[in-house]
């Protein structure tokens, strides 16, 4: 049985961990942690959990609670990732991993230097959708990848109120939608890219509403990534296009794959769309997690692939001149 707690009652946390651990018997989500008693205390009553704590370092202290899930907003992520990883937890930490790659390094010693699981909370990749965009690359129908256009833009109009809006807290497009795509393309090549120009526009707090960067692999390939929090409602767009010397392929959802995607390869004139059968994302992210505990297996979104997609976020916002 894997014991989970939650650090923060956030709002993610049903989709994310709740739900998909009630699917389950071989989990058990046991334990809530809030900054005030009484938040945790509804929360817990809510969702069926055992325990709830007023404060973080009581759910640290729990020694009943095997996986730490860090729901808390990215400014306190490497604080008490690294606190969970030292009271001999494994930690899934939600994205974006930290506020920047100092942070991230000195996360990445603690799970080193303990010896317990440090795993970014990108749910998307381990949804079969990826394994099928990875077998497309392998398969070489493509040819030499020249170009990749990568999207996440959802409807998030400004509220100062927000955490997604405050820099402070590591709000911004780029932390709350961008960091996808950046994942997205730096999985696709198998390479680290260079950024070598981003713009942004910014809301009143100085995060950014919107991201444009221009990429560069060291295979040649280049890449357009685009983030935005828009005005308009129920505007959900997250895509991935590769162009290769020998066809295209087109992506539709890559984040939410469960309720509707499409594949498209186009070659020789002619286009392929079909989709692949799945569950939730959060489903099979939670089913990697037992078995990579299991296993001692390393997952895709652990280790320096949470470093590296973290300096591709610092150089984007350096490069457009975004203070941080």
């Amino acid at each position: 049985m894997l014991r989970i707690g939650i650090l923060g009652a956030a709002g993610i946390a049903p989709a994310a961990i709740i739900r998909p651990a009630a699917r389950r018997s071989d989990v058990r989500v046991v334990a809530v942690a809030s900054r005030w008693a009484e938040p945790a205390q509804q929360f817990a009553e809510r969702h069926g959990i055992d325990r709830s704590y007023g404060d973080y370092s009581g759910l640290l202290e729990d020694a009943e609670v095997d996986l730490v899930y860090n729901a808390l907003p990215p400014s306190e992520h490497a604080k008490w990732s690294i606190a969970a990883l030292e009271a001999r937890k494994h930690v899934l930490c939600e994205k974006p991993f930290a506020m920047n790659t100092d942070e991230a390094a000195q996360m990445l010693e603690a799970a080193r230097s303990t010896g317990y699981r440090l795993i970014e909370a990108f749910h998307d990749r381990y949804h079969p959708l990826s394994g099928e965009i990875d077998a497309v690359k392998a398969s070489g129908a493509l040819g030499e990848i020249t170009m990749l256009r990568a999207d996440f833009s959802s409807s998030n109009p400004f509220d100062p109120a927000s955490l997604r809006h405050d820099p402070r807290l590591g709000g911004g497009s780029l932390m709350d939608l961008g960091c996808y795509p950046v994942h997205w393309v730096r999985a696709f090549m198998g390479e680290e890219p260079t950024v070598r120009r981003a713009s942004a526009t910014l809301n009143p707090l100085g995060a950014d509403l919107s991201v444009s960067a221009d990429m560069q692999f060291p295979s040649g390939a280049t890449a357009l990534l685009t983030s935005a929090m828009v005005e308009r409602p129920q505007h959900l767009n997250s895509s991935l296009r590769v162009t290769g010397a020998e066809g295209s392929l087109l992506v539709n959802n890559l984040v939410f794959p469960s309720r509707g995607h499409s594949i498209t390869l186009s070659k020789k004139g002619l286009d392929r769309t079909w989709t692949v059968h799945g569950l939730e994302t959060y489903d099979h992210q939670l089913e990697a997690i037992v078995r990579a505990l299991e296993s001692g297996t390393q997952l895709p979104t652990e280790g320096t692939d949470c470093l590296s997609n973290m300096a591709v976020i610092d150089a984007i916002y350096l490069a457009a001149g975004v203070s941080r």
